[in-house]
């Protein structure tokens, strides 16, 4: 006979509102089994928790279910409960009667209802949940930080400086991501190239980072604490030991392309370092552009290496590396403007995305920071800024705010003025949106000091007039029409996810919302954290963030790194699946569907009428196991079961509920 304990939370008046607690309370403890039931008003703080181990002791309960809000939030807080007052913490069960009641009903009636047949459910569990024991599993005391922008850099910094082994790992040839492509940080106005080249150099001299740089991690294996990463380091065609940085290879080089770095606005060179500050500040060679790889012709390359650096039969290197955790800051991408042909983007070269207006003002930008219309060179004197291209839009682009383009088109509207104090910025806006500390008063500078003019309104067209922009848009808070004749028109574009976000997200075994932004685990209390355990995430691959946003966060994923890492165990998940070797046929389907590559083939031995004979069945390595139960959904004669979860208590929840 069960000694089971119902314990009812009103959650403040969460629950309490919608669901009869009195009544739920009631009903409770006439179920099976149950032989104590209680509530009280907020059953996860401390005087909660109290009546629950006092009820555990006191009626010598073997059972406990908690009736409460989401076991995301709670079940950890009542196992530990548990645990205190000496009951098995997997002997608890949770009801959730806040998220799948309260929260979805209005009808109380209803609700209380519902509510009680979630707890009858969460009961018929309970009587069959079984003792489970964690093992230990040792750690492996390294990082894997994928990305090297701010987020990543910050991220692998702060790891290194506790003591720890880092890899960093970029794909593009250098360290610095979008914060190296900007010319001012906003609300400051500090150099961006200033404050991320010392720590691109610290990220290069750190004894405990090694640095990746044109490199892919392809292939992530294991489970927290015991990650296996192959990491692909691309040939860069140059001796990163022989190269001196000259630079002779790339002035020689008569192959040009456009430049990636440089949002194409100018032509780079086969061999070539993508910005004066790169880290490591050597050459790659783009071999899809090269006519030594395309024609196998020209080497004019390694004729004129002084060093002899340049080596073209030099292949891709595949590393295998063990990790303890990994941190993801792979950033962000700007949305693709084809849809928005009204601003004539892409048909005139003086309409601009607002990343490529940052590249013009950088001095070491195309023009040297010298900002010219690209169509004829000429200083700029009227420039339109069209916030929100993109964003807000459910139809074309992005049903979010992309957060940062309020602050950086008025960071824009300064530095016209300050290259061309004649010149007038008109900024059209859906909403001004400066909530960070110093925003509004940055952009109150730029109304008020620069002279920046707002029109609260859209832009239905730009088009060209003669040798300028012809923008008309429409002033919302005078009703009225506005023709505005430009030189530039800058647009706002809004950010989005890394194109191949789901994929990498696939590759580690995390997932995205449907922006294909990487979810936390929590959005308020495990906010760095992945759904999977021992991913932690950084930056804008997470949703959109400015600089200081994505350092705090990058700071705050290492520091979760870092609890893990100094850990010299990690107890394992005890609900793991386990295989009835006996009803195994060995067709093992359940190794096919594996995420984590949990289950493997095994050969035993059986004597049948007198003679041995070996057949094949599965095996799980608890080690791996995550306990998605994607085997025990697969397997067709039942043979595989999840601790925890098993067939016979997923049956008995299902009776339960029926009644």
């Amino acid at each position: 006979m069960r000694r089971i304990g119902v314990f009812i939370c009103w959650c403040g008046t969460n629950i309490a509102n919608t669901v009869n607690i009195e009544g739920v309370t009631e009903a409770a403890g006439k179920m099976p089994s149950v032989i104590y039931a209680d509530n009280y008003k907020y059953m996860c703080s401390e005087i909660g928790q109290s009546m629950i181990k006092e009820a555990i002791i006191k009626e010598k309960l073997d059972r406990v279910v908690v009736a409460a809000c989401s076991p995301r939030m709670h079940e950890l807080t009542f196992f530990k409960t548990a645990a205190a007052a000496g009951l098995n913490p997997y002997l608890v069960e949770i009801a959730n009667i806040r998220e799948h009641c309260s929260w979805v009903h209005k009808d109380k009636q209803e609700a209380t209802g519902k509510a009680i047949a979630l707890i009858r459910t969460a009961v018929a569990k309970a009587a069959r949940n079984k003792e489970l024991w964690a093992t230990q599993i040792p750690v492996e005391c390294r990082a894997l930080v994928i990305g090297g922008g701010i987020g990543g850099i910050q991220a692998a910094l702060d790891i290194a400086d506790a003591g720890f082994e880092v890899d960093l790992v970029e794909r593009t040839p250098s360290i610095g991501g979008r914060m190296a492509q900007l010319d001012k940080t906003f609300p400051t106005l500090d150099c961006s190239a200033c404050i991320l080249t010392p720590k691109m150099v610290e990220v290069a001299s750190h004894h405990n980072i090694t640095l990746y740089t044109f490199s892919e991690v392809e292939k992530v294996d294991g489970f927290v604490g015991n990650f296996e990463a192959t990491i692909r380091k691309k040939a860069r065609s140059i001796d990163l030991e022989k190269c001196t940085g000259c630079g002779i290879c790339w002035e020689k080089c008569p192959s040009r392309v456009k430049s990636e770095f440089d949002e194409a606005l100018v032509m780079r060179k086969a061999v070539y370092v993508p910005f004066p500050q790169a880290v490591p500040n050597v050459p790659v060679i783009d071999r899809a552009s090269c006519r030594r790889f395309t024609r196998e012709k020209c080497g004019i390359c390694r004729k004129a290496c002084p060093a002899g650096a340049v080596n073209y039969d030099q292949e891709d290197e595949v590393l295998q590396k063990k990790y303890g955790a990994i941190v993801v800051a792979t950033g962000f991408d700007i949305l693709d403007l084809d849809d928005f042909g009204e601003f004539s983007y892409g048909k005139h070269p003086d309409v601009l995305t607002s990343l490529e207006f940052e590249r013009l003002v950088n001095s070491s930008g195309p023009t040297g920071g010298r900002l010219l219309r690209p169509s004829d060179q000429s200083p700029p004197k009227n420039v339109v800024f069209i916030q929100c291209v993109g964003s807000r839009d459910k139809s074309r682009g992005k049903p979010y705010c992309s957060k940062i383009c309020c602050m950086y088109s008025a960071k824009h509207a300064i530095l016209l003025r300050e290259k061309y104090p004649e010149a007038q910025a008109y900024v059209f806006y859906i909403d001004i949106r400066t909530a960070g500390k110093d925003f509004e008063e940055f952009h109150r500078r730029a109304v008020e000091e620069y002279g920046a003019l707002y029109l609260k309104g859209s832009v239905g067209k730009v088009f060209p007039d003669g040798d300028k922009l012809l923008v008309k848009g429409v002033d919302s808070l005078s009703g009225h029409a506005v023709e505005i004749e430009a030189d530039m028109v800058v647009l706002a574009a809004a950010i989005k996810a890394k194109s191949d976000a789901p994929q990498l997200a696939r590759l580690l075994g995390i997932s995205t919302d449907t922006h294909s932004f990487f979810t936390e685990a929590h959005p308020k209390l495990r906010p760095v954290e992945a759904h999977t355990a021992g991913i932690f995430l950084a930056g804008a691959c997470q949703g959109p963030k400015d600089i200081p946003e994505t350092v705090s966060q990058a700071s705050g994923a290492a520091a979760k790194a870092i609890i893990l890492l100094s850990k010299d165990n990690l107890l394992s998940n005890p609900c793991v699946s386990e295989v009835n070797e006996s009803l195994c046929t060995g067709c093992l389907s359940c190794i096919k569907v594996c995420p984590y590559g949990a289950v493997a083939e095994k050969t035993i031995e059986e004597k049948i009428h007198g003679k041995a004979l070996k057949r094949r069945v599965a095996e799980v390595n608890e080690a791996l196991c995550q306990g998605c139960g994607s085997c025990t959904v697969s397997c067709r004669p039942g043979a595989v079961n999840l601790k925890g979860f098993t067939n016979e208590q997923i049956m008995a929840e299902v009776d339960a509920i029926c009644l």
